[in-house]
């Protein structure tokens, strides 16, 4: 098997692993733990030894490595990413349904591309939290679909384009003539409890459709999540195969990102300040010493971008159209929606010819403007110099994203150079 087939197989096993955030945080750092990572509590003393770590805040996942010559100024290179996705996350009272079916209240999460979520098996996942404080991460096979209305009752559908009302129609249906149902009873025997033991919940939608490779020669890769699981995937890769380096490596994967980075979880909040300033403090840094440690430290915000799709050339940038498997991206703006500037640019560049990968630019139409990352967060809360970069896909934000097989392994590589440069 191929080195990009290899690391493409991983990183769809990964992806069906972690349905939501919560179950993104916990493989990944169980995979690190399991490469010899010690898993580390918040609310204990930080340990100063050479060597890995890592913890979880709720969605989100942060490890570190120490290495055997650090001090209080030696610098840091993180890379940041989000186990979020655009989807669909379970109400309150969500038992709800007419004309003899069982339905589900579900609120939008983020920027999904709603018409993609239509006449998919979905399930439902995330953790349930008991009277005990305990938390228990759950997850359903196929059990709800949102159907599309048929052709012979719109028939404007394939002229005028589907029209989804966001809460008239995206509630899924899971079952008929059955009023006896309630989600959190089958959501209760996952868990192993009863239902009154259940005090709280975080639970989204997922598309059970297995991730695929295809193409004439398993050039594709089609699956959820891959905004931006792909990126989380290649940090953590990157940071286990990384052994040499003489800085402080780090990879925050926040949660939140799609719906603006503000939660205890999130870029925007302070969790990535904070581990960084505890990592200070165990090394003896002064806050003068861990200034200067942040003066030279470097961020790689990885997140997807967008190849240049051949049905809609006029969307994008008439010199700049990233295509699939020509390299991770490096993504560029001038008003700062993305925070490379020309020094950063150069840094990504020198890593990838060190690595030996190519690297393509993003930049957007000027009529067509871009979303943004937690890089803009990240150098504002941090004021280190921070670089946007990541793999370039198709159907960003659909149920099913498509990404070409050799650019995960590309951004592992590009990120695992950049991880040990002076």
């Amino acid at each position: 098997m191929s080195a990009p087939l290899e690391h493409v197989r991983d990183l769809a096993a990964f992806v069906t692993e972690s349905p939501t955030s919560f179950h993104a945080a916990a493989e990944g750092a169980r995979r690190l733990v399991a490469a010899g990572f010690t898993a580390v509590d918040e609310r204990a003393d930080f340990d100063t030894s050479p060597g890995g770590y890592v913890l979880v805040r709720d969605g989100a996942v942060l490890a570190w490595r120490i290495p055997a010559a650090a001090g209080p100024t030696t610098p840091y290179r993180v890379v940041g990413a989000h186990t979020d996705s655009p989807g669909f996350v379970l109400k309150p009272r969500p038992d709800i349904g007419v004309a003899g079916w069982q339905q589900l209240g579900m609120e939008i999460y983020g920027g999904p591309l709603l018409n993609s979520w239509l006449d998919r098996e979905l399930g439902l996942a995330g953790r349930v939290i008991l009277t005990s404080g305990e938390q228990r991460l759950v997850r359903t096979g196929p059990l709800m679909r949102i159907p599309q209305l048929a052709i012979h009752l719109d028939r404007s559908a394939n002229d005028e384009g589907v029209k989804l009302d966001r809460q008239l129609h995206t509630a899924p249906v899971w079952s008929v003539n059955r009023p006896d149902l309630t989600i959190m009873e089958q959501i209760a025997t996952l868990a192993g409890c009863e239902v009154r033991e259940i005090d709280g919940s975080d639970l989204s939608a997922y598309a059970t459709t297995p991730p695929e490779i295809f193409g004439p020669t398993s050039e594709f890769l089609a699956s959820g999540r891959l905004d931006n699981l792909s990126s989380v995937h290649a940090a953590l890769t990157a940071l286990l195969e990384t052994t040499d380096s003489d800085l402080i490596t780090v990879v925050a994967a926040f949660d939140h990102e799609e719906i603006g980075s503000e939660s205890r979880s999130g870029a925007a909040g302070p969790v990535l300040v904070d581990l960084l300033s505890r990592i200070a403090g165990s090394l003896g840094a002064t806050p003068d010493e861990h200034h200067r440690a942040l003066a030279d430290s470097v961020c790689l915000s990885a997140d997807t971008g967008h190849a240049v799709h051949p049905n809609y050339v006029h969307r994008h940038d008439p010199a700049n159209r990233p295509l699939l498997n020509a390299g991770p991206l490096l993504k560029i703006n001038a008003n700062q929606r993305y925070a490379t500037d020309g020094v950063g640019a150069a840094l990504w560049r020198r890593a990838c010819r060190q690595a030996g990968v190519s690297t393509q630019e993003f930049v957007s139409n000027n009529a067509v403007p871009c979303g943004s990352t937690i890089g803009p967060l990240t150098a504002t809360r941090l004021g280190i110099r921070t670089v946007d970069v990541g793999i370039p896909l198709l159907s960003m934000h659909s149920a099913r994203e498509l990404a070409g097989v050799a650019d995960p392994l590309a951004l592992s590589r590009g990120i695992g150079a950049f991880f040990a440069s002076v």
